[in-house]
């Protein structure tokens, strides 16, 4: 074997019988649910836990700063993302389950959910500078939010998972 059959066989473009794939799945979804908001989950538990005044008031700031850094990127080019992203989740549709492309039904599986994830953050960064919640209550929203993103990685991670195996037990079937 030569170099550039190893480096083609460590980045193998049949994602779903590749490993690393479902490395970066998982990977992926735990960040994600890890960083609410952009802000880290350890921080609003320690805050709930009260480990002092500041911890509470550090959450808040992390929460205010996210919130508002948010919500000024999609006032200001929100409309040209949306356009940038349905282009790009529509271009790898097509590819995908179109075409075949394995490759791009692996990024259209990965990132049509974690677009579902991004509206679902601006949602609840809208309701958070509308009411303006405080400590205890705002644990709880960034909880709620947190719980809907897990739902969505559970969801998208299953949907994955079996269209993975359909793949591999066709192409398998085939070769």
């Amino acid at each position: 074997m030569t170099l550039l059959d190893n480096v083609f066989e460590l980045i193998d473009l049949r994602s779903f019988s590749n490993l690393w794939f479902w490395i970066a799945l998982a990977v992926t979804w735990s960040t994600v649910s890890h960083w609410v908001l952009g802000v880290p989950w350890d921080m609003a538990m320690r805050a709930r836990r009260g480990h002092g005044e500041t911890a509470m008031a550090d959450f808040e700031d992390m929460v205010r700063i996210n919130t508002g850094r948010l919500l000024y990127v999609a006032e200001q080019s929100g409309t040209l993302l949306a356009g940038m992203m349905a282009f790009g989740l529509s271009s790898l549709a097509i590819l995908g389950f179109v075409y075949g492309n394995e490759f791009s039904q692996a990024l259209f599986l990965l990132g049509f959910p974690l677009t579902g994830v991004g509206l679902l953050s601006l949602r609840t960064a809208r309701h958070i500078r509308l009411e303006a919640p405080r400590g205890e209550a705002l644990v709880a929203r960034l909880a709620r939010h947190r719980l809907a993103v897990q739902m969505i990685g559970m969801a998208s991670i299953f949907v994955t998972a079996m269209w993975g195996m359909y793949q591999n037990m066709t192409i398998g079937a085939l070769g």
